[in-house]
């Protein structure tokens, strides 16, 4: 008899029929009793097809979200597409073709022809795409909120400005002085721009990492971005003019060793107190410096330049006048775009100083050292006691600094403060696909944001959409556009042309997907429904959106809650950071040709097998290099899973009562035991490990019907095709009603049977492990058996004839100790 294989493909196009027929993932939002929200961040079109990236990260999501399913939980699982911005606009100047046309097919694609292929148990009902004009309809509305509640302000700032993308970057943009989309070096412009006032929110933002539940090194990651530090504001007069530099140090103890004072290049006091016989010099280095980018300026290696403005500013503390200098070490995003040199305890200000032959003067000696450092060869860094610093010397580092602070503060040219590094966020784009900003300009009026039911303010199709880096998006050459009426006067105006950076459309998405039917409403806040399913309960993504949209998500959310929007400042109940994808141990790139289409391997393996194998390669947490190899291992698993389960299912009839303790049902117990504590904590590749291990014991015996069942139901959310066949097959009468493995209940581990028959307890004498005895485990509870047991053992006896025994110790199943 030829023995019956699992058609896989046979298998998708069935059931993936009969679920999109009977609405199997459609969650009913208004009468869910037991909401779980379980969101994975949807994906950005950028190239031809969906990468295993993708189904990576999303199986993952899947998996959990199909568990919690089966434990009794009404499941949203939405999927949409971040559709506008950048990416995609990049995507289609290099294929040549419009973006509108080319986001359509591809959404279209990863939907209908990949998310669904892979066995995604997604509600596709509320499915959203952020260039849908019935949703960045929204989006102009959230920027007109935060625009009222004066969180959104237009100013002339030096902008990081990526010349190959033609659009300027927000700060988080930019990884290492590169575009972090194209990787273009990033250069400086001044510009007039939109910001979002995110530093407003920057202690909620770092006192909130306290309490939310997210993998810690996303926590971290928004940590050091935020960039918290403690320390003074200090103010510095200028000789012979009116004005005063203020600069911000983490060391006011460090304070009579300020030899000389660094301005940033884009410092607006540079040219107004440079000498005139100095500005020509000063005039070429700025020009050169704004010319480089930030990892040039900053490269540790790089010898340091600058040049002397001719002008001096004067020490608080001891009247002393020290140089004022440009240098391009010191960038104008920390701080003031001031600093104040101490070379003798600073190394670039070291540096800096022995180049340009500038003072060295030490204020700050180790404690209890027995030679004096040589401040011109060496820089101190640490804490210690003040010298040559009048009244203070002697004092620590802390005392010191505080005593210093505290008489700045009488002087009036001082003060505590702290300071972060985090910037605003700057929210226009130089760019055609994106959603207009929804403001107008009158003359007469000013700014005037367009009024709600005005909006949206739809991106008109145009032809000539490419970006001409001109510092204007392409939307100013449009004259029906710009050309308007204005709101409130209905005089002639004209619409702002720049549009909004794609991460606004992406920071709030998570609130739409319930009410993307709504048009009234963005979402319906005063609804009950509303309190059931936010925060999120589940949020799954790449920890590499740490500083970018995991910081604009929370921002958002406390500006919301602040205005009295939403009942709550965090997004997300749990935050989990997924693994990445490798290929023979490097990042997939299409240049050294290691990319991995799922396409090619579900059709060849099917969706079960590789879902299985990507959730293999290693904690998914992590990730996993990707290895045509491993694969095979995979595809036997599951041969063999279903060829067991047609072997029982054929021959056995369905048991009325479970009497047996045989060891294949105690080893289902442990398997099922260990598959849902692991689900829980993502640990999908043990999980898998332990499906394995138990069909090894598998095929030794037999299992009741019963127990094939749950057997199937622990593999559904990992390969939801073979268990829906073989749930259809085998429990669900023909004929009647559909009833889906995956709102089947998780099985219930009867605990009886994961009580080991024997337990195996160590014998320690004097703290001293000597010998171990083997208890059956209906006798553990009986110490006075168990004790007397471990005194007849040979290997124990020998110590006790000998010796009085004063203590007997017995844990339960764990150990005994004697003490002589």
């Amino acid at each position: 008899m030829i023995e019956k294989t699992f058609d896989h493909k046979e298998a998708f196009k069935k059931w993936s029929k009969v679920w999109d027929e009977t609405s199997l993932y459609k969650c009913d939002i208004e009468s869910a009793k037991k909401p779980f929200y379980n969101l994975w961040m949807f994906p950005y079109p950028s190239g031809a097809r969906m990468h295993v990236g993708h189904a990576y990260a999303s199986t993952g999501s899947d998996i959990i979200g199909r568990y919690k399913r089966m434990q009794g939980f009404d499941v949203f699982q939405p999927m949409g597409f971040d559709a506008f911005g950048i990416h995609g606009e990049n995507y289609a100047i290099k294929i040549g073709q419009h973006p509108l046309k080319l986001m359509e097919d591809l959404c279209n694609r990863f939907r209908d022809e990949q998310f669904k292929a892979i066995g995604h148990g997604y509600d596709w009902s509320r499915e959203i795409r952020t260039y849908w004009p019935s949703y960045y309809k929204w989006t102009q509305w959230l920027f007109i909120k935060l625009y009222e509640a004066g969180l959104a302000e237009r100013k002339e700032a030096q902008v990081n400005w990526c010349p190959s993308c033609k659009t300027v970057l927000a700060d988080e943009q930019v990884i290492a002085g590169e575009c972090e989309r194209c990787h273009s070096v990033v250069k400086k412009k001044l510009l007039k721009q939109w910001f979002f006032k995110i530093t407003k929110y920057s202690q909620k933002l770092l006192d909130n990492l306290d309490k939310i539940d997210w993998s810690p090194k996303v926590i971290e990651a928004q940590r050091n971005w935020i960039g918290r530090s403690e320390g003074a504001l200090i103010k510095f007069e200028i000789f012979n003019f009116k004005f005063e530099i203020e600069v911000f140090t983490t060391r006011p103890d460090t304070l009579f060793g300020a030899t000389y004072i660094v301005l940033s290049p884009e410092h607006p006091l540079v040219f107004q107190i440079t000498t005139v016989g100095q500005q020509e010099k000063v005039q070429k280095y700025t020009s050169d410096s704004l010319a480089k980018s930030e990892i040039e300026r900053t490269l540790t290696e790089k010898e340091k330049t600058g040049v002397f403005t001719g002008a001096y500013a004067i020490s608080p503390v001891n009247g002393k006048q020290i140089p004022i200098w440009v240098a391009d070490y010191v960038l104008s995003g920390y701080g003031t775009g001031a600093i104040m040199a101490v070379p003798a305890h600073d190394a670039r200000d070291f540096a800096f100083a022995r180049k340009y032959n500038l003072p060295i003067i030490e204020a700050i000696a180790r404690i209890n050292e027995s030679n004096k450092t040589n401040v011109t060869d060496e820089v101190y860094e640490g804490d210690g006691v003040l010298v040559n610093s009048g009244k203070f010397d002697g004092m620590t580092s802390k005392e010191g600094g505080e005593a210093i602070v505290k008489k700045l503060e009488g002087l009036e040219c001082g003060k505590f403060a702290v300071n972060y590094k985090l910037r605003d966020w700057l929210i226009s784009r130089q760019r055609y696909w994106s959603a207009p900003i929804p403001i107008i300009y009158c003359k007469k009026c000013g700014t005037v944001p367009v009024p709600e039911e005005s909006l949206p303010v739809e991106l008109p199709y145009v032809e000539d959409w490419k970006p001409k880096g001109d510092g204007r998006g392409p939307l100013a050459n449009v004259y029906d556009f710009v050309n308007t009426v204005c709101p409130k006067c209905g005089g002639s105006a004209e619409r702002e042309t720049d549009t909004l950076d794609n991460f606004l459309d992406s920071g709030w998405y998570f609130f739409r997907y319930p009410y993307s039917q709504r048009e009234a409403v963005p979402f319906d806040y005063q609804e009950e429904s509303f309190k059931k399913w936010f925060p999120v309960h589940l949020y799954i993504g790449g920890a590499e959106h740490s500083v970018l949209h995991l910081m604009y998500t929370r921002f958002l959310t406390m500006a919301l809650h602040d205005m009295g929007i939403v009942p709550f400042d965090e997004p997300f109940i749990k935050f989990f950071a997924h693994g990445h994808v490798t290929k023979n141990g490097k990042k997939m790139s299409k240049s050294l040709g290691n990319i991995v289409n799922p396409d090619e391997y579900i059709d060849k393996i099917g969706a079960d097998a590789f879902r299985i194998y990507l959730m293999f390669m290693g904690p998914y947490s992590q990730g996993g290099d990707f290895n045509d190899r491993g694969i095979s291992g995979v595809t036997r698993f599951l041969e063999r899973f279903y060829r067991l389960a047609l072997r029982d299912l054929k021959s056995l009839k369905l048991s009325k009562s479970l009497k047996t303790k045989n060891e294949v049902e105690k080893a289902l117990a442990k398997t099922i035991s260990k598959v849902t504590a692991d689900i829980e904590e993502f640990r999908y590749n043990t999980a898998i490990s332990a499906m394995m291990t138990f069909v090894n014991v598998w095929e030794k015996e037999t299992l009741l019907k019963e127990r094939v069942g749950d057997v199937v139901k622990i593999l559904a959310p990992f390969a939801p095709f073979m268990a829906e066949e073989l749930w259809q097959e085998y429990f669900v009468d023909k004929g009647g009603e559909f009833k889906s493995v995956h709102k089947e209940l998780w099985p219930i581990v009867d605990k009886n049977l994961l009580v080991e028959d024997i337990v195996t307890i160590p014998i320690t004498v004097n703290g001293k492990l000597r010998g171990k005895i083997t208890v059956p485990s209906d006798q553990l509870d009986d110490a006075t058996a168990v004790l007397k047991m471990a005194k007849s053992e040979e290997q124990i006896l020998k110590y006790l004839l000998t010796n009085i025994i004063k203590k007997e110790i017995y844990i339960k199943g764990k150990i005994i100790n004697f003490v002589i």
